[in-house]
């Protein structure tokens, strides 16, 4: 069984009921078990007495932020479809130390497999990551992106930011092995989630707790244009 400092190591529970489970994944924690070590699903099954959990979403190891599992096969499905339908809403942070070519817009194109387990975004959209973003100065050489991703690809933010001369701080994958000398964390948080079920909508929003660079004066400060990103001018598609 998980005892519970290795649960509070692991996640904290945001919300709970007969439907599903809102949790904060702490960064560094494998969504799945691996190498023999109890992963994020399997650890918040045990530790909440559960037979029955789905995973109706994942986030890479180096992410922070909400997930959502489903308590039943039928809630289950429905985010599922919801998710492939994009109508969930989610919004993310991230930081880079790098200046952006763009300081908002959009970002399209296809995802292909590059060297040790990265992507590459390309020119081509046959079927596209889409993500959205603004962004804004913390300090020198430091700045916030908020991001609304439109399509759920596999590390499809982190690539997205690269391609814009502004790869997430920290990522050892995505930028230069200089620039993640004394990071103490990839910067990169999921912080709000909206969704509806059975006719009741639900929204979990929730700050990165983790590194001194989510917690710090100007960061703070330039969040307060962010705390409700589902109220910013995001452009329809």
């Amino acid at each position: 069984m998980i005892d519970e400092l290795f649960m509070n190591d692991v996640y904290t529970v945001i919300a709970n009921n007969d439907h599903f489970l809102v949790i904060y994944k702490k960064p560094g924690i494998s969504f799945h078990s691996e190498n023999g070590e109890c992963g994020l699903f399997e650890a918040v099954k045990q530790s909440q007495g559960l037979l029955e959990l789905y995973p109706v979403h994942r986030l890479d190891k180096v992410t922070s932020g909400l997930l959502v599992m489903a308590k039943t096969a039928e809630v289950n499905q429905e985010l599922v479809n919801q998710f492939k339908e994009r109508q969930i809403e989610k919004y993310y942070l991230a930081i880079s130390a790098k200046k952006p070519k763009k300081k908002q817009g959009l970002i399209k194109g296809d995802m292909e497999p590059a060297r040790r387990g990265a992507w590459k975004l390309m020119a081509s959209t046959e079927n596209p990551a889409i993500t959205q973003f603004f962004s804004s100065s913390i300090a020198e050489g430091k700045r916030l992106f908020i991001i609304k991703p439109r399509t759920g690809k596999t590390h499809q933010i982190r690539v997205a930011l690269k391609s814009i001369g502004a790869p997430i701080l920290g990522d050892a994958l995505y930028a230069d092995a200089s620039t993640c000398i004394d990071v103490d964390r990839v910067y990169l948080h999921a912080y709000s989630l909206g969704f509806s079920l059975f006719g009741q909508h639900y929204r979990f929003t929730e700050l990165p707790c983790e590194g001194a660079d989510f917690i710090s004066p100007g960061f703070i400060s330039a969040l307060q244009a962010y705390k409700a990103p589902w109220l910013l001018p995001w452009p329809k598609l």
